[in-house]
């Protein structure tokens, strides 16, 4: 119940101030999620430190203002409580607190001191909570948020509003809940702000259906608390959805999170839902930057190997304008099957899919697993790019299996997809699973979506954990037999095809039969008929003017 009445609260915070943005001429702008993702941030990491702080000094947690407590501190008693905070918990000074700032909220250039206390806290934890570009170049927590508003006399008013909106109440006493009360304010958070937008770089988000059935693959229940110390990755990481369901299967803490999107937005999203799941430890981790042409992670000058890779990449995008200098030696090896050529039309549909998919099996580590989101089309293609990949994961032995999802499990695409999972450690046959005539078609906006049910999802999890074979639903096979079949990882072309034998009496037979005939002399007669009558009405036709 606690938890239901606060996803209830947290979710009427958030909405209240998506309606604050809108009152001030801020609603659908293309700044409004930088203003609801770093106030909803300041908020969390706020009552965070109230928690812990409260957690250090139990007399804090018995002052009726614990924050009047912790101003009443000497220099050194606030420093040795700074240093006994955990590492996920940003550090804050009296000033910074939201009960400060609502305190001062009267006074003159309440917006600038406002935009002050965000950016002091962006500096003062710049180390642990800034993500960085492929460049180098690090971007700090928190922007000076009132700027974003053109009008400067509406910017004290604006502040004012957003420090009494967020004064409300406290995230204090659900602190212990577990990832999916996060999950599902994350997905609320963002919930406008994620969606394919049609840009070049457009971000996408993976429905949950299909990470826990790529976390539940690559990270069984039998090894789960078992796994420790491994590198996870996701080359198009967008908000980050497939890394935290990978990371919560493995554990936060017995892994660390390396990510790289191009998108400014993702980065920002992906570093939030970092901090929402006490995985602050891996935001250094997070580079904003363009994972193709300049990959960021490296041991020394060598592309660095992660144990574990999940991603849900971009299918068709156009990179004509860089292109060539990915067809080159020094890209040959990452690229071992091709670079796309540029299309005479529609660039934008060039399949940097392909691309992706030879980064990741490149970054894999020997014995890593990888679950990659890949369109169904790539899984039975005849030739080209396609068929080398499958032809290097089948003839190498590192696919493990194949699911081909039910169609618009993405609610922003037709396309239909298939999870890819590779395992460099593979010694079994190969599952394949068609799971295209599971889940319930459901309205989504305008668009049509498919919902599996946690039943379908458990199912299609067992049946590939177990390796198992089941009628009109899954096979296991060899790697030879799929060699054999021109590499086709298509669950139905290894289906066993039943002929269904009845046992009839000679008269059965003969009746049946001379029904049949029966049928298809009316049928002739008919179609006799008709051609007469097509014959007549042709002869009847004439030209006139």
């Amino acid at each position: 119940m606690v938890t239901q009445e606060f996803e209830k609260r947290t979710r009427k915070l958030i909405d209240s101030l998506k309606g604050i943005c809108a009152a001030y001429g801020l609603g659908n702008d293309g700044n409004e999620f930088k203003i609801i993702t770093q106030v909803f941030l300041y908020k969390f990491l706020n009552d965070k430190f109230a928690f812990e702080a409260k957690r250090i000094d139990p007399k804090l947690a018995a002052a009726e203002n614990w924050a009047q407590a912790i101003g009443a501190l000497s220099s050194d008693e606030l420093e040795m409580l700074q240093l006994q905070l955990g590492p996920d918990t940003a550090r804050l000074k009296p000033e910074h607190f939201i009960s400060h700032l609502f305190s001062r909220q009267n006074a003159p250039d309440f917006a600038k001191l406002f935009d002050d206390t965000l950016r002091d806290i962006a500096i003062t934890n710049n180390d642990i909570f800034a993500v960085k570009t492929d460049g180098g170049a690090k971007v700090t927590l928190f922007d000076r948020v009132s700027e974003y508003i053109t009008d400067e006399s509406k910017r004290d008013d604006f502040c004012r509003a957003i420090i009494n909106k967020v004064a409300e109440f406290s995230f204090e006493r659900i602190f212990t809940q577990k990832y999916d009360f996060y999950a599902a304010i994350f997905e609320y958070l963002i919930k406008d702000y994620n969606k394919d937008s049609g840009g070049k770089y457009a971000e996408y988000y993976t429905p949950h259906a299909v990470a826990k059935i790529m976390a539940a693959i690559l990270v069984p229940e039998e090894v789960r608390g078992k796994v420790a110390n491994v590198s996870c990755y996701d080359p198009s990481a967008g908000s980050g959805t497939l890394l935290m369901n990978l990371a919560h299967a493995i554990g936060e803490q017995r892994c660390s999170i390396f990510s790289q999107d191009i998108s400014q937005k993702s980065s920002s999203l992906l570093r939030l839902n970092l901090i929402l799941n006490n995985l602050v430890h891996s935001i250094p981790n997070i580079i904003q930057g363009n994972t193709i042409l300049h990959p960021y992670h490296r041991d020394g000058k060598a592309l660095k190997k992660f144990d574990y890779i999940v991603s849900n990449p971009p299918f068709k995008m156009d990179f004509s304008d860089f292109r060539n200098q990915l067809d080159s030696r020094e890209h040959q090896a990452r690229f071992f099957a091709g670079v796309p050529k540029v299309p005479k039309k529609a660039v934008d549909k060039m399949a940097i899919y392909q691309l992706f998919l030879q980064h990741i099996i490149y970054s894999l580590k020997p014995g890593g697993k990888a679950a990659v989101v890949v369109p169904t089309g790539f899984i039975t293609a005849q030739s080209g790019i396609d068929k080398k990949i499958r032809s290097k994961l089948v003839d190498e032995k590192m696919l493990a299996g194949v699911v081909s999802m039910p169609s618009n499990i993405f609610a922003t695409t037709g396309t239909n997809v298939s999870i890819l999972f590779i395992d460099r450690a593979n010694t079994e046959d190969v599952v394949l699973i068609d799971a295209s005539n599971l889940g319930t078609k459901v309205k989504e906006d305008k668009n049509q979506k498919t919902v599996l049910s946690v039943e379908e999802e458990d199912r299609i999890i067992a049946t590939f954990n177990s390796k198992e074979a089941v009628e009109d639903f899954s096979v296991v096979v060899g790697y030879d037999e799929i060699a054999a079949k021109n590499y086709s990882l298509s669950a139905g072309q290894y289906f066993e095809v039943k002929i269904e034998y009845v046992d009839l009496t000679p008269e059965e037979f003969a009746a049946k039969m001379q029904v049949f005939t029966d049928n298809l002399e009316r049928l002739f007669e008919e179609s006799t008929g008709l051609e007469k009558e097509i014959r007549k009405q042709l002869a009847g036709l004439r030209y006139e003017y």
